[in-house]
C-alpha cells in the first residue's frame, strides 16, 4: 500500500546497514544497500568511494521507490506483501521477486504483475502467502554460491521480514 513505503524503506535500510566493501560480495562497494553500479546508473555518472560513503537515506529514497517499490507495484500490494516484495526486490531484483511471489501464489511466473497476478495476490490467504513466499526466498538464498559466507544473515533477514510482514497483516 502506498502509505507503507516509508516504513518499509526504514526497515530495509536497517537490514542493509551502512558502507561495506566485502571482497566476497559480488555487489562490491555498497552503502545503505545501494551498490556502486546501481548508484552510478541512477545518477548517470561514475562515483568514487567518497560519494558512496556520503549516501544518506534521504538521498537514496527516490531511487529505492522508483527502481524497487514501483517495479513491484508496492502501492497496489496488500499490506505485508508490499514490504516482502520490496525487500526481496532490493536483494534479488524486481523480476526475481515477482516470479517467486507468482510461484508462491500459484500464478504464471512470467515476472510481470498483471491483472491476474494482482487478483491472485489479493484473493490469497495472506498469512499462508507470506509463509510460502518466505520459504521460496529461503530456498533461493540457499541455492547461491555465496550462501556459506552470507547465508546466516540472509536467513535472519528472511525470518525478520516474515515476522514484520505478519505484523503488518494484523
Amino acid at each position: 500500500m502506498k502509505e507503507n513505503f516509508d516504513e518499509a524503506l526504514k526497515a530495509i535500510l536497517k537490514h542493509e546497514g551502512g558502507f561495506v566493501n566485502h571482497p566476497k560480495d559480488p555487489g562490491g562497494m555498497t552503502n545503505l544497500g545501494v551498490t556502486k553500479k546501481v548508484w552510478e546508473e541512477w545518477v548517470g555518472k561514475a562515483v568514487d568511494e567518497k560519494a558512496m560513503r556520503a549516501l544518506t537515506p534521504e538521498v537514496v529514497a527516490p531511487m529505492y521507490r522508483k527502481k524497487y517499490w514501483d517495479a513491484v507495484r508496492g502501492d497496489e500490494m496488500p499490506d505485508g506483501l508490499d514490504y516482502l516484495m520490496f525487500d526481496f526486490a532490493v536483494n534479488a531484483g524486481p523480476g526475481r521477486a515477482i516470479r517467486i511471489m507468482q510461484k508462491a501464489v500459484g500464478a504464471n511466473p512470467d515476472g510481470a504483475i498483471g491483472p491476474k497476478t494482482m487478483q491472485a495476490l489479493k484473493e490469497a490467504n495472506q498469512t499462508e502467502l507470506v509463509a510460502k513466499f518466505s520459504a521460496e526466498k529461503e530456498a533461493f538464498y540457499r541455492s547461491l554460491p555465496t550462501f556459506g559466507t552470507f547465508g546466516k544473515g540472509w536467513l535472519r533477514r528472511v525470518a525478520e521480514t516474515k515476522t514484520h510482514a505478519e505484523t503488518m497483516l494484523a
